[in-house]
């Protein structure tokens, strides 16, 4: 990575334009998908959800042949990060989803506004994050305590055993959209607009939307830095953020019941996102001082997958445990 310099991409004009236009085929292919509400059965779920992982390991498998080993490490490890990050993500649209009662044929219609909203801001937050980086050396610095900060949230907010559900009516975007114009009473399919007393009016459907968007922003504010902790590519940054969102639907529907299982996965991806942030403070530093180390892009896979699989293990011996002793039930 490099800074106070031209910016740092594998990417040619082409390689934007194809990869840009294979990922509008295919967010058009999940709008024709969903045209028609219904409820995503588990083999559906799976099948997608077996795709969108095949797709971005074939596209790691292809930077690995062609540009190398080291940009090919910096790719797996950044699509880890942010499928880790996606899981996070999932919960939190599962709250939503639950606390709006969407029906459960029109979810996957929700969650697909939202994959494109978080395509389009993520876009916007990376192109930011490329030019700060290019022209400002402690951007880096910016973003590591950012990631840290959060970390330090993220661990606080599963201390403090804060409840989990959402009330809707509080919600501020929902306040400030009801303040200004109606909201029809029901559902009305997938549309976002409606009639009340012979206004336009929105649905509660958009309603939904425009708080899946809202957290989309919070999100970005997240994920984009932890990949700069990665890679300074913008390109890998970008496709390793599209590649993660794009199998968010599928992926829903299939962790749907097993994401209250993962009962420490806070607790794993605040210590991942410390790390990262940590990793790009001594990147910032290491570039004023040679003396101080840098954490290899190989070393950070080795860490995040550790820590994923700690996660994951832990997560499932402490759901047993308490299946096992309802005394320890919540």
């Amino acid at each position: 990575m490099r800074t106070g310099a031209a910016i740092d991409s594998i990417a040619t004009p082409t390689l934007w334009s194809v990869t840009i236009g294979a990922l509008l085929v295919l967010l058009a292919l999940d709008f024709v998908i969903t045209r028609r509400p219904h409820e995503v059965s588990m083999r559906e779920a799976l099948r997608w959800s077996v795709f969108y992982i095949a797709l971005p390991l074939a596209f790691g498998g292809f930077v690995w042949w062609r540009y190398g080993s080291s940009r090919g490490l910096e790719y797996l490890t950044g699509y880890l990060v942010e499928k880790s990050l996606s899981v996070d993500n999932l919960f939190v649209f599962m709250l939503l989803l639950a606390a709006f009662a969407v029906p459960l044929e029109l979810q996957q219609r929700v969650l697909l506004y939202g994959i494109v909203g978080a395509l389009i801001l993520r876009a916007v937050f990376i192109a930011i994050g490329a030019v700060a980086l290019a022209a400002f050396d402690w951007t880096f610095l910016v973003f590591g305590l950012i990631l840290i900060a959060t970390a330090v949230r993220v661990l606080a907010n599963r201390l403090s055993n804060a409840s989990n559900d959402i009330d809707v009516d509080a919600l501020r975007i929902v306040r400030l959209t009801r303040r200004f114009v109606p909201v029809t009473p029901d559902y009305q399919g997938p549309r976002l607009l409606g009639r009340v007393d012979g206004r336009r009016a929105l649905t509660p459907f958009a309603l939904v939307v425009l708080a899946v968007l809202t957290t989309d922003v919070v999100f970005a504010v997240d994920s984009v830095p932890a990949v700069y902790g990665i890679t300074g590519d913008p390109f890998l940054v970008f496709i390793t953020n599209a590649f993660a969102l794009l199998g968010l639907r599928a992926l829903y529907f299939v962790l749907q019941g097993a994401l209250n299982k993962l009962v420490h996965l806070d607790y794993g991806l605040a210590v991942i996102l410390a790390f990262i942030g940590i990793k790009l403070g001594l990147h910032w530093a290491h570039q004023r001082w040679a003396a101080v180390p840098e954490i290899p892009t190989l070393a950070s896979l080795a860490v995040i997958t550790g820590i994923l699989a700690t996660t994951a293990i832990t997560s499932h011996l402490s759901t047993r445990r308490r299946s096992r002793d309802p005394a320890m039930m919540r």
